[in-house]
């Protein structure tokens, strides 16, 4: 079986970095991670890269005279690592259609509620369980997504829920979607590599 070249962009702790670098290890996933770029240069998850000696970059939007050039240097450093599926794994920033054309239908991201809802430009991080909890759902959960030129709403791969209880809190909800975020992401990975996710339209199909 062929090994998927990934590239990640995370701005955070990197878990779900963790979680794919220990799965591809294990073997679990045909998937090698051969780089991950930054916009936080203390962003843990560079750390967690550099422990199993994967490339990392940090690239900061305000070292570049505008957004194109900016996304132009990671295009260039995930193709320069021949980059066959990008992952956005806790990435704040949103990405321009001038990145999106680079990778079509080659970008995946995971988001902590239920798409399409707590979703956009202004949900993010515990934004997005504070607002559960406000909201008095019942359930949330995580999802995972193709990206397309629209915040959080690219074709949807996989989709898993919780339970809000009465007694939880945005963190407490935080912790039991991030259990979920880790073991959907690895999965859609997975489908992706092994060429069992179709796009139709707005939907994504799963070939057995």
């Amino acid at each position: 079986m062929n090994i998927l070249k990934v590239g990640i962009l995370a701005s955070g702790n990197g878990t779900n970095l963790q979680t794919i670098i220990d799965k591809s290890e294990k073997k679990e996933l045909p998937v090698r991670v051969v780089v991950v770029i930054s916009d936080k240069p203390d962003a843990y998850a560079l750390q967690r890269a550099s422990k199993h000696s994967i490339p990392t970059f940090v690239v900061k939007p305000r070292d570049f005279a505008d957004k194109v050039s900016y996304e132009q240097k990671m295009i260039d450093i995930l193709k320069s690592h021949d980059v066959e599926l990008v992952v956005l794994a806790g990435f704040m920033k949103i990405l321009s259609p001038h990145f999106i054309g680079a990778f079509r239908n080659r970008i995946i991201n995971i988001h902590p509620s239920l798409i399409p809802a707590f979703c956009g430009k202004d949900f993010y991080g515990m934004k997005v369980h504070q607002a559960v909890i406000d909201s008095g759902v019942k359930i949330t959960g995580a999802t995972v997504h193709f990206v397309d030129e629209n915040v959080d709403a690219g074709p949807i791969i996989i989709q898993k829920a919780i339970e809000v209880k009465d007694n939880d809190t945005a963190e407490t909800v935080a912790l039991k979607v991030h259990q979920i975020e880790h073991q959907i992401l690895p999965e859609a990975i997975r489908l992706f590599a092994e060429g069992k996710l179709k796009i139709v339209g707005r939907k994504v199909f799963i070939e057995e």
